[in-house]
């Protein structure tokens, strides 16, 4: 009986330390970076291959880096969406100042025109949010 509660409180240490690791990252810091990516058609199959073998493998690597994704946009809900915009690629980090580097890096001088090549204007829209 002692055992199991000695493994009881192992795991209920470990899951404390888990949502206080949670809380940490939620500090206000974090960013999201959010593009509008207008990718000509039939260049696709392009992008998502260089999203996924190229871009993500290198940007998982750098320091900050929390998660990235792109989505395809399926319809306007409410209201329309942007002009030719047919995904949007989202990118989250632990600060702007993490961001920066990553985008001033040669790694991301190399590895963003691979998706950026695909588009159909350099002219798009890049947001970026603070979680609050």
């Amino acid at each position: 009986m002692e055992r199991r509660t000695y493994l009881k409180t192992i795991l209920a240490a470990g899951a404390a330390a888990g949502i206080a690791s949670a809380q940490q990252k939620g500090d206000g810091k974090q960013i999201i970076l959010i593009v509008d990516l207008p990718v000509q058609a039939g260049r696709e199959k392009e992008m998502l291959h260089n999203f996924h073998s190229i871009f993500k493998p290198a940007a998982e690597k750098q320091p900050g880096y929390i998660d990235v994704n792109i989505v395809k946009l399926r319809s306007a809900v409410q209201g329309s969406a942007p002009a030719s915009m047919n995904y949007v690629f989202i990118l989250r980090m632990e600060s702007e100042e993490a961001r920066q580097k990553w985008i001033h890096s040669a790694t991301h001088q190399k590895v963003w025109p691979t998706v950026e090549k695909t588009l159909s204007t350099k002219d798009y829209n890049v947001l970026l949010y603070d979680y609050v």
